[in-house]
């Protein structure tokens, strides 16, 4: 049957590697647009969220970024049933204009100093049409080569499409770096981090060329010539039993715990290295380049692998592995990348000893709760110094003492106290606390002579190989799954629930549990139950696919 679909009007037919190529290229510059977004979020932030405390412009850039993701499932069945219906081609060339536009247009958006509560609110708007875009694409571009592919080489083409996220991520930290650089951190903080954005347009304008140049899929025009198509993708794929089991399976087995795995080696460890250690942007996004460059070859190699020894054994696995040595690798890039953090928390631990009904969960993201309680005032000061700590319940009605080390530090209640009263409390305390921690040798930020950036490397692409392991594989995985009548609504559904839902909000809910607790490593519980609740589900209920005929129904 392969033969027949391949054989069958072949001048017609795209060469495979102009097929490979193509796509990828095109969706590395999608990946591009998306990635510059979650890049510059602390910026973002200071630029869109100006009117919220420190802590909860950081969070609620995030929760911006993340509202891209949350969307992508609704992208997934838009563009998917389109796919199904029409055709993979068209489909993502449609998919690529929405999000190079959005892209272009966040470069032209005024701040919020300019326009108020106007610039979040067209940002995330603007944030969410990038979302649905890229909810259409992947599906897409993983569907077209992957109905290329010649039999028994599918981990191995679609592999190329899994590297174009990383690539993607390369290149907006290289314009990103290049921009910064070339104009001055003043300069790029204040507008310069706006051309990245811009510079979209030129990309936009390659990737459209590109894919014009693309012929539809062969085994989706065999199907449509025969007259197998579906009438209804959407009520195929998600009304039936049979399949939408297979759905829910394939995303809580297979991309729920490849998304996580993927998205805390490359956004979480770069917001770990720049939050929580205090490591400059700039040298946080050479050390991720380098493990980038280092790991990516790894995409191929274990899409190839899949195809010999299967895609569900190498997927699996790097989910349980990831699960299991998660902690040792953040600790140990606290250990080579901020030392000092490491020894001062060893020889003069911080707690906070609080009246737990007194202390609050950190977020507001309308900026109008004041966290005036004494428990409130003491841990945001930590978590905007970036201070682990611990916590000791205090009887109630107590006032909060910071401990550091044997030092005491006694907070303040803050309810009640006139906006200047509260400000010259807080700068009191602040600087008593301050004292105490420099004594203690907590720094302000990283130490650059005292990092091992070899080290740091290592570890970081030690994640980046995670990553190859879950992703390089997946998309063939996914493709094997469902028929061709309703391959692309199928696979995209569970792909971007995985990636936009559970994947998308690993930073966001590691750091609110980081901010929530004062451990800097306790964000990690999250991917790490579900990579691992990922393995058990799919080891159990998944089947290996890699010998699967797709040119069938």
């Amino acid at each position: 049957m392969v033969a027949t679909v391949y054989d069958l009007g072949s001048s017609r037919y795209t060469n495979h590697r102009r097929v490979v190529l193509a796509s990828s290229l095109g969706t590395v510059f999608e990946w591009y647009d998306f990635y510059l977004y979650g890049s510059l979020a602390a910026l973002i932030g200071k630029h869109f969220f100006s009117g919220l405390n420190e802590t909860s412009q950081f969070i609620f850039a995030l929760l911006a970024f993340a509202a891209g993701f949350a969307v992508r499932p609704f992208g997934a069945i838009v563009f998917g049933r389109l796919g199904d219906l029409i055709g993979r081609k068209y489909t993502f060339l449609i998919t690529i204009v929405i999000m190079g536009l959005s892209t272009f247009l966040v470069g032209l958006l005024p701040g919020y100093a300019s326009i108020g509560t106007a610039a979040p609110v067209i940002l995330i708007a603007l944030r969410l049409l990038q979302g649905l875009a890229l909810g259409g694409e992947y599906g897409g571009a993983a569907t077209y080569v992957a109905e290329h592919a010649p039999a028994g080489k599918r981990g191995l083409y679609t592999s190329f499409i899994q590297i174009t996220a990383t690539f993607g991520l390369f290149l907006s930290l290289l314009v990103i770096l290049g921009t910064r650089s070339g104009m001055g951190e003043d300069s790029f903080n204040a507008w310069g981090w706006r051309i990245p954005f811009l510079v979209s347009s030129l990309l936009l304008a390659i990737s459209v060329y590109i894919r014009l140049q693309l012929q539809e899929s062969p085994v989706f025009r065999q199907m449509k010539a025969e007259g197998k198509g579906s009438v209804a993708p959407l009520t195929e794929a998600f009304g039936q039993w049979k399949n939408l089991k297979l759905v829910i399976l394939a995303l809580l087995g297979a991309t729920a715990g490849q998304a996580v795995v993927w998205y805390t080696g490359q956004f979480y460890a770069l917001y770990f290295l720049t939050q929580s250690l205090k490591i400059d942007a700039t040298t946080a996004n050479l050390l991720i380049a380098a493990a980038l460059a280092l790991g990516t070859p790894f995409f191929v190699f274990f899409g190839w692998l899949s195809d010999r020894i299967g895609r569900k054994t190498v997927v699996l696995a790097g989910c349980l592995i990831a699960a299991l040595t998660y902690f040792p690798i953040f600790k140990g890039l606290t250990h080579f990348g901020n030392p000092a953090i490491e020894q001062a928390a060893a020889a003069a631990p911080v707690t906070v000893l609080a009246d737990p009904n007194r202390c609050s969960f950190q977020f507001d993201p309308v900026g109008k709760t004041k966290f005036t309680s004494s428990c409130d005032v003491a841990k945001s000061y930590l978590a905007k110094k970036g201070i682990p700590y611990a916590n000791q319940a205090a009887p109630a009605g107590a006032v909060a003492i910071v401990q550091v080390g044997e030092q005491r530090i006694e907070s303040f209640e803050g309810g009640g106290l006139d906006s200047a009263a509260f400000a010259a409390k807080g700068k009191a305390f602040g600087e008593q606390a301050s004292a105490a921690l420099g004594q203690a040798g907590y720094p302000e930020k990283a130490d650059p002579a005292r990092a091992n950036k070899t080290m740091l490397v290592l570890l970081l692409a030690i994640l980046v190989l995670y990553v190859t392991m879950v992703y390089g594989p997946i998309a063939a995985w996914l493709v094997e799954m469902f028929p061709t009548r309703i391959r692309y609504t199928s696979m995209s559904l569970p792909y971007h629930i995985g990636n936009g839902w559970f994947g998308g909000f690993v930073p966001t809910i590691g750091f609110m549990l980081v901010a929530w607790k004062g451990d800097i490593y306790y964000g990690l519980w999250y991917p790490i139950l579900v990579a691992a609740a990922g393995f058990v589900i799919g080891l159990l209920f998944l089947r290996e696919t890699k010998d699967t005929d797709i040119t069938t129904g």
